[in-house]
């Protein structure tokens, strides 16, 4: 008999909502549930794909403890008393040789628990050294910039109305691929409502291709591309005059400000005409609601801040903010508590300020790192690197990683690798398959998926609030993740109970929704909590700034001594900061473009995702081809000046998509069919040509991942 359970995907960030087909204990289908309130019944490739997920022969199902020295592929299956027990012991040692602080957590994305499971557990334990392995260039520069302009974030996949929007622009990201749902709601926009779509991407995307105007910029230039927009709103004053007098800080100084972004100018540099740039923002600032989709590629520079910070000040001097068809202020559910609560909004789930004023990164990244941090307090990944590496500013000696696989999407895997390896008294990771990061841990813990999980899921919808239901109960010994927090913290005389003081998932679910009259079972049968919506919710309390008002000169960047408003820096090894070196290196790098069947490095193992995506590729356009002399399919090497001696092999993709002085090179790519340790995890790894040394961005320690030169040759 086949039963039918209703539930979230958790196969990338989206959280589509579900129906798991149940089988003989076993899940032998998912479909798309018709009845979530914006999925609506749309599931991509890897939601169908999770039957071959979830039943893979490699799965990792029991607790491993390394045989022999560490990443050298032996381990030994153990009960999870012992590992649990020998992980606290190895933990207290070290909390009483170095302190507390010489333990470090790292996670990976949302909306997985790893994000508030592992942070919970380095606050019981006292340390502060939370890790997330890539906000330094995913959603903290966005956060950081949003929550000194206006307060939350909204130009994600959270805030924009794209079905009420009568003009779209998306930067930066590719919905239609990256946040499947929401490109079915954008093409429903441009059908049903006729809506004009401006998009500013280096390639010519599924979006760009039905766009009114599509800016085709140089990689990393997205900052002056967009004050030169605004500086056409403000001298054409196409701007809400009204709003920006009411409701915004600081825009005579902006006006100041945009005079150093000439539309020629700008021209010269992003490699796009001017006349478009001028009717992409007549466009955007006189089609009103507009919305803005504005996703990682902003946030992958050294610009990552304040180029966010620009196409917030374009939202608000438009007036697109919290009305309908604009950019939408999220609505929490009353009484809930929020992941990002659990991961440090909430002071309750932090350790004391004198062990924040501890944290790696503190003193060069305080409004991120320091105890006065604003959104959520974090120990950026380059700066722990450098603590692994080199001790500075101390060396962390313990680390737990969950959720993540540092090796592959980390820049300078080679380094990393070495330092897990060698630097390290204890590594243990929580996993699904051993993966080249999980190769390196003296212990090995295997992580309930999403269909084994009870979850409550408050990502990726402004209003809504989800019930992952489990389908099936974990295979062989999986564990849920807060489940592994709960009982080591169980184990640890010193640690913290007042911040894991729940004794089951059971209990901590519950307790997530204790202050909003719901009970767990309750949201179970409803599937998903909708909050009526609600619009210019400013207008009772103001904006979460100390002026109550959208800083479009930011008070808050000002008193941690930053520049309170945008401008542009040029990183070093670009055509424009290194001519002398485009002989050598013809050709602007672009990387981490997403694919519908991988979620970064996962997906590679199941085959019918594989097929779709066999080998990693670079992408030249025809004329560079022909100028190299290379064909489709072939295997070429590619470097870049930021890692000399380094270079990694791909496969030639020709195509018309992208420009002819560009070469994209997509990310994540490992060999899960190769032998470990390291199962070709340097071979392909477009990350092994990029460094997250200095130079960096200030505010958040961004480091160059897209416009970097580029040379490819057989």
């Amino acid at each position: 008999m086949e039963t039918i359970v209703r539930s979230m995907c958790d196969a990338c960030h989206s959280a589509c909502g579900v129906l798991a087909h149940v089988k003989d204990g076993k899940v032998v289908k998912v479909e798309g549930d018709p009845n979530h309130p914006e999925s609506r019944g749309m599931i991509c490739v890897k939601g169908r794909a999770q039957p071959d997920v979830v039943n893979h022969p490699d799965r990792l199902l029991y607790p491993l403890k390394r045989a022999g020295e560490r990443g050298g592929n032996k381990w030994q299956r153990i009960s999870w008393d012992q590992a649990l027990d020998e992980i606290a012991e190895k933990l207290t040692e070290i909390k009483d040789k170095y302190g507390p602080e010489a333990f470090g957590v790292m996670h990976g994305t949302a909306p997985r628990p790893t994000m508030y499971s592992t942070r919970l557990l380095a606050s019981a334990l006292n340390s502060p050294n939370s890790i997330s392995v890539d906000f330094h260039i995913c959603h903290n520069p966005s956060s950081v910039a949003q929550a000194a302009t206006w307060g939350p974030s909204i130009l994600g996949e959270n805030g924009p109305d794209y079905a009420e929007s009568d003009c779209i622009v998306v930067i930066g990201g590719n919905p239609p691929i990256s946040h499947p749902p929401k490109g079915v709601l954008i093409f429903e926009a441009l059908k049903k409502r006729k809506s004009k779509l401006i998009v500013i991407d280096p390639r010519r995307t599924q979006l760009a291709s039905r766009a009114d105007i599509w800016l085709q910029l140089r990689p990393g230039t997205d900052l002056p591309l967009v004050m030169a927009m605004i500086k056409t709103i403000i001298d054409e004053e196409l701007f809400d005059k009204e709003f920006v007098a009411k409701w915004c800080h600081g825009f005579e100084q902006l006006k100041e400000r945009v005079k150093e972004f000439p539309v020629e100018k700008v021209s010269e540099l992003t490699w796009v005409p001017a006349e478009k740039i001028r009717a992409a923002a007549r466009l955007y600032a006189t089609t009103k609601p507009a919305s803005v989709h504005a996703r990682q590629s902003l946030e992958h520079t050294l610009n990552s801040v304040q180029a966010i910070r620009t196409v917030s000040i374009m939202v608000a001097i438009t007036g697109n903010l919290d009305i309908p068809g604009g950019n939408i202020i999220p609505m929490g559910l009353a009484g809930y508590l929020h992941y990002h609560d659990l991961m440090g909004r909430s002071r309750t789930f932090r350790p004391p300020r004198e062990m924040e004023e501890k944290r790696i990164g503190a003193k060069e990244t305080p409004l991120v790192s320091g105890p006065d941090a604003i959104g959520v307090p974090t120990a950026l990944a380059p700066f722990v690197h450098e603590s692994l590496t080199i001790g500075k500013p101390y060396p962390l000696k313990a680390l737990h990683i969950a959720g993540s696989n540092p090796i592959m999407v980390h820049q300078d895997p080679k380094s990393l690798w070495n330092a897990y390896k060698n630097n390290l008294d204890l590594l243990f990771v929580a996993e699904y398959f051993m993966t080249p990061t999980a190769e390196l841990a003296d212990y090995v813990l295997p992580a309930a998926m999403w269909t084994e999980r009870d979850d409550c899921v408050d990502h990726g919808f402004p209003n809504t609030t989800g019930a992952r239901q489990k389908a099936i109960e974990p295979m062989g010994e999986c564990w849920h993740n807060m489940k592994m927090t709960i009982e080591l913290v169980k184990r640890i005389p010193w640690a913290n109970r007042n911040v894991v003081p729940w004794n089951t998932v059971e209990e901590f679910n519950e307790a997530l929704l204790k202050d909003t009259g719901l009970t767990f079972e309750e949201l179970k049968k409803k599937g998903y909590h909708v909050l009526p919506m609600k619009h210019t919710k400013y207008e009772k309390e103001g904006f979460k700034t100390p002026t109550k008002k959208v800083e479009l000169y930011s008070t808050i960047l000002e008193k941690f001594g930053y520049d309170p408003l945008p401008f542009y820096r040029e990183a070093p090894m670009t055509p424009i900061s290194a001519p002398e070196l485009v002989q050598e290196y013809p050709l602007v790098l672009f990387t981490g473009a997403r694919v519908i069947s991988y979620f970064h490095s996962q997906g590679r193992q199941i085959p019918a995702l594989r097929k779709l995506n066999p080998n990693p590729t670079v992408e030249i356009h025809p004329e560079t081809a022909g100028r190299l002399d290379m064909k489709d399919g072939e295997w070429v090497w590619i470097e870049t000046p930021l890692r000399k001696g380094e270079r990694v092999k791909l496969m030639v993709k020709v195509t018309d998509t992208i420009h002819p002085k560009m070469a994209l090179a997509k990310h994540g790519w490992w060999f899960p069919e190769k032998e470990g340790p390291e199962h070709g995890c340097f071979e392909s790894n477009v990350n092994v040509l990029y460094s997250d040394a200095a130079p960096r961005e200030a505010i958040i320690a961004s480091v160059q991942d897209r416009g970097v030169l580029c040379k490819i040759y057989k």
